[in-house]
Formats: structure tokens, C-alpha cells, sequence
């Protein structure tokens, strides 16, 4: 899968470990380049849009730091707010119901790719 063609690498799949770090990049979205973020969670890679549903500010105070105490859940340092790791669903806090935005991923070979085009990008 071609970097270029709808696609854009992320990382290698090794940067990504359970529960772990995330890595960060920037992704064009409609309205201007946006912060972004993949995690593994679930055995598998997920992408969001690095933006609370409470306040559109990043989520990590420290870089690529996004899970809370428990790995089922990514937080936002400044208010506190978790979402759902695997599906970026509001899970408590200020959130207020509102999820995350979420990125179409796919693990090939030795890269980790997102939709760089937006079809599929949810907002949960």
C-alpha cells in the first residue's frame, strides 16, 4: 500500500505496543492540518484525531502519552475526560457523550497507514 494514494504511513507497526505510547503526526483535513495520533489497543492499531470532544485541545500533556491508568481507556490530561481506546466513544468525564474522531487504519507489512483522504472518518 503506496504512501501517496489515498494513504499516508504512520509509523512501523513495532512503535505501537499494547497499552503503550502512541505516535503522533498530522493529517490534512477539510478544514487545515490537523494533530493525530495512533495507539495500539485491543491487539490492533487505532488513529484519532489528537482533539477532546469537550474543548478541541490535544489530549496528551506529554508527548504520545494517551492511555489512562487502564489501558481500556485514552484520557485527555487537561480535563480529564476517557474515551473508549477501541472505538474513541465518550466513556466518562466532560465529554459529555461526545467521542472521538476517528481515523481508518490498516497494518501492512511493516507500516502502519491511515486514510489520508477522509472516506470513513467517524466521529463516535
Amino acid at each position: 500500500m503506496p504512501e501517496g494514494l489515498g494513504w499516508l504511513r504512520v509509523c512501523a507497526p513495532d512503535e505501537l505496543t499494547e497499552g503503550g505510547d502512541g505516535v503522533r503526526f498530522q493529517i490534512d483535513m477539510p478544514d487545515g492540518r490537523q494533530p493525530a495520533f495512533a495507539v495500539r489497543s485491543g491487539g490492533r492499531v487505532r488513529a484519532y484525531l489528537n482533539r477532546c470532544s469537550h474543548v478541541p485541545i490535544e489530549l496528551d500533556w506529554i508527548e504520545g502519552h494517551f492511555f489512562y491508568d487502564d489501558p481500556r481507556f485514552l484520557i485527555c490530561a487537561t480535563h480529564g475526560a476517557l474515551y473508549d481506546s477501541a472505538t474513541g466513544a465518550c466513556a466518562a468525564g466532560p465529554c459529555s457523550g461526545r467521542g472521538l474522531v476517528s481515523l481508518q487504519v490498516d497494518e501492512h507489512g511493516d507500516d502502519v497507514y491511515v486514510r489520508a483522504d477522509n472516506p470513513g472518518l467517524k466521529h463516535e
